[in-house]
């Protein structure tokens, strides 16, 4: 076992250059993200996750690959999800007249939700890929952007019981799950790919609303993702980049023990730091010292990768130094995310009694 590999980065193509298999071999890398420019077709996606595990077998394939205007994948058989918000207005269908039944939309969209999980994760995993950056557990408070219909709910209750739905329908396909933005996204309107939203509410408030979902969820949540905003009552930093937040609430307070991902490290708000802008290695550095397991950076790789190359040897240079030390705790975080059982051969999925009657239950 390596001693910690928290580096995620990706690749331009369709298939591995020299350049990328060195990079995936570069002992501090612990996986990969996938991206729609990585897709053309089934057969292909199956060839380039076969490729990277020849690389190095533990290497954590990712995607952002939540349903709705979130899927990477479209074509060539993948079933259109739809956006996390249907099953939320799911929920809420009882019927009217004679076929009204207290609480049935609550029912029909838990069921709903599993299935969508298990279509998930069963498809991404007969396509070689390990884990998916899903689901989304801010509230539809309707004033993001970024989330908006990303999010089942405007009720924290309804959000932490659909979660959980999804979650087991996750675990039937033998994937890990991600509850994201902790502590909550849907609150402010800025878009933190491009800006840094500031969210001003107290702790209380934000434990109340935004984050209860985060301990309701603790017996099935097996990873979290920080969201890139400043909770200005709370601490001046970024969530992600916050010792306070990672360590002293998720952790100690909520009791989390899970994976801790950074979000993109190349979004704008994830180089603000303290009145500054901060390279990506400092950036990596910064989470990772907050409490992050595995830091994230996406799309350096495009132009020949020189940024990728700069992050690899930056890192290696900075544990040297000592400004962040490898933990097998982390490390171990990261091993648990990968799959333990052997995933289904597409054409056997397809016809599996399981999976038809998933699809049937899709809103």
């Amino acid at each position: 076992m390596t001693e910690h590999a928290p580096l995620i980065i990706d690749i331009a193509g369709t298939e591995l250059t020299p350049a990328d298999r060195t990079r995936l071999a570069h002992p501090l890398v612990g996986g990969m993200i996938l991206f729609a420019r990585n897709w053309q077709d089934r057969a292909q996606l199956l060839a380039l996750t076969a490729e990277i595990k020849a690389v190095r077998e533990d290497l954590l394939i990712c995607v952002d690959h939540e349903g709705g205007r979130v899927q990477r994948f479209r074509t060539d058989g993948f079933t259109h999800l739809p956006a996390m918000r249907a099953f939320g207005r799911m929920w809420m269908d009882d019927g009217q007249g004679s076929k009204h039944r207290e609480g049935s939309g609550a029912l029909n969209a838990m069921d709903a939700a599993t299935a969508a999980g298990y279509v998930l994760g069963s498809e991404l995993r007969a396509c070689g890929i390990d884990f998916s950056f899903t689901p989304v557990l801010d509230l539809d408070w309707g004033e993001s952007g970024v989330i908006g219909d990303r999010a089942f709910h405007s009720d924290a209750r309804v959000v932490a019981a659909l979660a959980k739905s999804l979650m087991h329908g996750l675990l039937q396909a033998g994937m890990a799950n991600c509850g994201k933005h902790f502590p909550g996204h849907g609150f402010v309107k800025a878009d933190s790919h491009t800006d840094i939203p500031v969210d001003r509410r107290g702790l209380t408030a934000i434990l109340a609303d935004d984050a209860a979902p985060y301990p309701w969820l603790a017996s099935v949540l097996t990873s979290v993702m920080p969201a890139h905003v400043i909770y200005s009552k709370v601490d001046k930093r970024p969530a992600g980049f916050s010792a306070k937040w990672l360590q002293d609430i998720l952790r100690s307070r909520l009791r989390f023990d899970g994976a801790i991902f950074s979000d993109d490290l190349s979004m704008e708000a994830a180089r603000r730091l303290d009145g500054q802008t901060l390279d990506f290695t400092a950036a990596a550095i910064e989470a990772l010292n907050a409490g992050c397991d595995m830091a994230l950076l996406c799309n350096q790789s495009l132009n020949g990768g020189a940024a990728v190359d700069e992050w690899l040897d930056g890192m290696q240079a900075a544990r040297d130094q000592g400004r962040w030390t490898p933990s097998a705790d982390s490390e171990s975080r990261r091993l648990a995310l990968l799959p333990e059982t052997l995933p289904q051969n597409w054409d056997e999925l397809m016809l599996q009694p399981a999976y038809r009657n998933a699809l049937d239950r899709l809103p």
